[in-house]
């Protein structure tokens, strides 16, 4: 089996995503990869903080590697807080500090829709290639559930009556963002296994 690093320091990220990719790849993660320091997310989309911490792999191992940056995107908030989701709150802040701070940006507002996306880059040889994917739904007025993670508790997946803090894992990952764009990246790694038999 082939293996592939996932350039995320974030605990939650790499077991929904090693999960995901069970029996297809070997994933490492950085601590087993002895990589240490703050990958860098300067980026202004999406894409390019994924390309921007793949690469930051790729550099130092020659691996093979991926990576993914997600944003949520809150439609009466101009598509904010976007690619700044995990430090709307500031660059130290809490999935809490992030939350507290959403809810109170909509506070009476009527128009709560929004949608999760990730970009996922996967550097193969040098060569990066994409793979999105999104979910729409609205935020709710407050927390519910204690699974997941980031905003989880307060987003409403389109045709759901739950959060996805509220789904167990599974569920969550056949349907969510992440989800979408590793499936997208799990058909990719199969085809490609397929033909270089």
């Amino acid at each position: 089996m082939r293996t592939l690093i996932f350039a995320t320091n974030n605990r939650h990220k790499l077991q929904e995503v090693s999960e995901m990719l069970k029996g297809i790849v070997d994933i490492r993660s950085l601590a087993e990869m002895g990589l240490e320091g703050d990958i860098p997310e300067t980026a202004d989309t999406l894409q390019g903080n994924a390309l921007q911490k793949a690469q930051w792999v790729y550099d130092r191992t020659g691996m093979d590697c991926f990576a993914d940056d997600t944003g949520l995107e809150v439609e009466a908030l101009g598509g904010a807080p976007g690619v700044y989701s995990a430090r709307y709150a500031g660059e130290h802040c809490s999935f809490d500090d992030n939350i507290d701070k959403l809810l109170a940006a909509l506070d009476g507002e009527i128009n709560r829709r929004a949608d999760f996306r990730t970009v996922i880059c996967l550097i193969e040889n040098g060569e990066p290639r994409y793979f999105e994917g999104r979910v729409d739904g609205v935020i709710l007025t407050e927390r519910y559930g204690k699974e997941g993670f980031g905003y989880d508790p307060v987003f409403l997946p389109d045709r759901f009556a739950v959060s996805f803090a509220e789904m167990p894992l599974e569920v969550k990952n056949s349907i969510s963002h992440r989800g979408r764009a590793v499936q997208a990246l799990v058909e990719y790694l199969s085809e490609n296994q397929k033909t270089k038999r």
